[in-house]
């Protein structure tokens, strides 16, 4: 099986949803402990990293993406983080906040996640929505 193919199956597997915050803050420890593991870290619109992450720009993504979800998505319950292990993680879907659509449930055109954290390299996700300018910005302040 090619990396393209990997990536492609393990994107359309099945994910479990992080419904409560203490479960995100929780999820978030363990992926911290193995934070050099290689994750890919993938926004969506962006190009596809060619090269892992250090440890500590995941660390910090994590803390930035975890300020971001807090402060934009309006809720008591998170639901908008997935994972496909929520002890050995390999594959993470982040959706963004002002992006939900039908997150949840069924839809013909399930919205994309905003980003993605993959142990396995990422390969392009189509979307047909551009990356909006403030999230881009967004981004890019990240690694700056």
């Amino acid at each position: 099986m090619s990396e393209n193919d990997t990536f492609h199956k393990a994107f359309r597997g099945t994910f479990s949803s992080l419904l409560r915050w203490q479960q995100l803050d929780e999820f978030w420890n363990v992926v911290r402990r193995n934070a050099g593991a290689g994750w890919y870290l993938y926004a969506i619109g962006a190009p596809v990293p060619a090269h892992q992450s250090s440890a500590e720009d995941v660390v910090k993504f994590i803390a930035e993406i975890d300020k971001l979800l807090h402060s934009e998505h309006h809720e008591d319950y998170c639901g908008i983080v997935y994972t496909d292990s929520m002890e050995a993680p390999t594959l993470i879907k982040i959706f963004d906040p002002n992006n939900l659509g039908v997150s949840c449930g069924f839809s013909n055109n399930p919205p994309l996640p905003g980003w993605v954290m993959s142990l396995i390299p990422p390969q392009p996700i189509e979307s047909r929505r551009p990356l909006p300018a403030s999230r881009q910005r967004w981004w890019q302040t990240l690694w700056t």
